[in-house]
């Protein structure tokens, strides 16, 4: 299977909530039976939280969105689909983590064998255990604050959703 890759350029940070709601788009034509695994890479303030946060409220998540550095994992229980049916996401955080091995003992193969949706910053501190992502997202901060993007489907089911995100986005 080849691999879809989009690059893209946010300018600002309207630019990254518009991508935001097209990738919410996307996950919310999953039903409660799929699953999906987004990860997010690029240094500290390069806007990984930012496009979580904006997707996370694109979804209908009302209230305060923390990024989960301190606590590695929040878990929404309030997501639908586009038919209203409940959907489960997580967002971790692995920052922190010193060895791959914190991954085993905090309990997260359950949850990453589960259906729903995990989205994971920092994932290469836990490399070793995490399963390969549907959908691997780079973000570069450049000299002028503007972002560019790389965004790879590494499994089927990630070049689907970014098969469908193609016809939304006008590449970089």
């Amino acid at each position: 299977m080849t691999f879809t890759e989009l690059i893209l350029q946010w300018r600002t940070e309207d630019d990254t909530r518009q991508f935001a709601v097209r990738i919410a788009h996307q996950l919310s034509t999953l039903t409660p039976e799929d699953s999906l695994f987004i990860e997010l890479h690029g240094d500290l303030g390069a806007g990984k939280t930012t496009l979580v946060r904006h997707l996370l409220q694109t979804l209908g998540v009302m209230g305060r969105i923390k990024s989960p550095t301190y606590a590695i994992v929040e878990s929404y229980d309030d997501i639908k689909n586009a038919l209203y049916q409940p959907l489960n996401l997580w967002h971790f955080d692995f920052y922190r983590f010193n060895d791959p091995q914190e991954w085993e003992e905090a309990g997260f193969r359950d949850i990453f064998a589960s259906k729903g949706i995990k989205l994971a910053e920092w994932p290469e501190n836990a490399a070793a255990e995490l399963p390969i992502a549907d959908v691997a997202i780079k973000i570069v901060a450049n000299m002028d604050e503007s972002r560019v993007i790389t965004v790879t489907a590494q499994t089927p089911v990630g070049h689907q959703v970014i098969s469908k995100l193609q016809s939304f986005i006008t590449p970089a």
